[in-house]
């Protein structure tokens, strides 16, 4: 089987969040399932500084008044058709922000842009090759099915919402724009509250959409988590599902990590001692006695809790641990944490950036992660955490409630527990949790228990990709059913 992935973001190219990680693993898991994928995604000029030898395959005149070209490259494994349109994606900034952190004013443009090309693609217009399924990845790439059925294309279309939160919302006088047909503004299309949301076109026209957990799949039904979209999803609740995530075991593994001072695994825990003396060091932290690190590795808004953080380190730093922020998000929230930061010198500290081999680092020479999510899809930190000894203390929600076992009485006698959930998700509840990890991180039987406990859970994309291949088995299926059965029809 031949898929199409469409996405805005894949890793080892480009990456600012979980979603990079999951297109980067996704179809290295799915070619043992028999699946073939091919990614498209944008030329960015990070993507572009990284390719060698890519072939161009395809030339677009007028790709939405632009000009673009379709080049093709294998990197580590993955099959990429990147889109080069200079006009759209040769600037400064991220994928979605300029320098400042402002959302670039042609966004719009930018990803219907990827989203027509997509949809070109699964029409044929590479000579020779034509995928038997689209699967798209967040309201970046949901224009493609709504551009696929107006083309009469009915091969199936997957789009697996990553975080509900964003829905490419704009203005409704960019519909003529975008080459669709004024009738799509409507309620079972593109409209949205007087404005087109582009994730609503795709859920509306996808013939199954996936979320990244089960839990978050129930939650988004609701309209305390369904951020306006509840009445649309619960419409077409028959065809979503929720498939946890998974990790890269190779690129996650501290027995080979790289990026790590000393390697392990489960059996020699105390040399991860060498990573936290480098990880005090890097952040200039006080380095004099054995309290506890605890770490967010983390865009710092609101929805990640980063607030409460901000409002509850001094429970960390005043029963003597530590507190490291990495990360980039709100301009209120880094303040807020640099704040804290500054009252605590050599207890705390906050660095505004990412990059992928401190992340590692972090993950390989802290004693916990702190992941206070007022709604959280999946996750894929506290995965990165367990597999690393790294003891996760997170909010009860989405994917979080399923990944981590609360280490109650119950669950520590029977060797089960993994970290901390906490519910309600307030700033006291969040207290309340790192009281507990600080308590059993003083019982020196306790907390290598649950490090081993965490590092022992298997979180691997295996049997993730066997539920998707199944979800594509099934499409596929009844996409080439009903061709025969109207194939009759049609001849007469």
């Amino acid at each position: 089987m031949k898929v199409l992935s469409v996405a805005s973001e894949i890793f080892p190219l480009v990456k600012t969040g979980g979603l990079a990680d999951v297109t980067g693993s996704l179809p290295k898991a799915l070619a043992r399932c028999g699946v073939e994928t091919a990614t498209l995604l944008p030329g960015y000029p990070i993507v572009m500084e990284q390719l060698s030898n890519a072939l161009p395959l395809l030339a677009f005149d007028d790709l939405l008044g632009e000009p673009a070209s379709l080049l093709h490259v294998r990197v580590e494994g993955l099959n990429l058709f990147v889109l080069d349109a200079p006009a759209l994606y040769d600037r400064a900034g991220g994928p979605y922000t300029d320098d400042t952190g402002k959302d670039h004013p042609d966004n719009w443009k930018r990803f219907a842009a990827l989203s027509l090309a997509a949809a070109e693609l699964a029409a044929g217009a590479l000579p020779g090759w034509q995928p038997d399924l689209v699967h798209t990845h967040d309201w970046q790439t949901a224009l493609t099915s709504v551009y696929m059925r107006e083309m009469g294309l009915g091969i199936p279309v997957v789009i697996t919402v990553h975080n509900l939160a964003f829905q490419g919302q704009f203005s409704v006088q960019l519909l003529p724009f975008l080459g669709l047909r004024a009738e799509l503004y409507s309620t079972d299309c593109l409209e949205y509250f007087g404005d087109i949301s582009f994730l609503k076109g795709g859920l509306q026209t996808a013939d199954a959409i996936t979320t990244v957990s089960p839990t978050y799949a129930r939650e988004i039904l609701t309209p305390r988590f369904g951020m306006g979209l509840d009445g649309v999803l619960n419409e077409r609740a028959s065809i979503l599902r929720g498939i946890v995530n998974g990790i890269d075991l190779d690129v996650w593994d501290p027995m080979t990590d790289p990026n790590l001072i000393a390697n392990y695994d489960h059996s020699n825990l105390r040399l991860r001692s060498g990573n936290r003396a480098a990880l005090l060091r890097k952040f200039e932290l006080d380095d004099t006695d054995e309290g506890p690190v605890f770490s967010a590795v983390s865009r710092l808004t609101w929805q990640k809790g980063m607030d409460m953080l901000a409002e509850a380190a001094d429970e960390i730093i005043c029963n003597g641990g530590k507190l490291i922020v990495f990360g980039r998000g709100d301009h209120a929230i880094e303040q807020q944490l640099l704040e804290a930061a500054s009252r605590y010198p050599s207890r705390m500290a906050v660095h505004i950036g990412y990059d992928e081999p401190t992340a590692h680092l972090i993950h390989g020479g802290s004693d916990a992660i702190v992941q206070p999510s007022r709604f959280e899809p999946c996750g894929l930190t506290q995965l990165y955490a367990l597999r690393y000894g790294c003891v996760p203390v997170v909010s009860r929600t989405g994917g979080l409630s399923e990944t981590i076992i609360d280490a109650n009485d119950a669950a520590m006698s029977a060797r089960v527990a993994t970290g901390f959930q906490f519910h309600p998700v307030t700033t006291d509840g969040l207290r309340g949790a790192l009281r507990r990890a600080l308590q059993a991180y003083a019982d020196p039987r306790q907390w290598p228990r649950l490090q081993n406990q965490g590092m022992k859970a298997r979180f691997s994309w295996d049997r993730s990709a066997q539920q998707y291949a199944a979800v594509y088995a099934s499409l596929t299926k009844k996409s080439r059913s009903l061709e025969i059965s109207i194939a009759p029809h049609i001849a007469i």
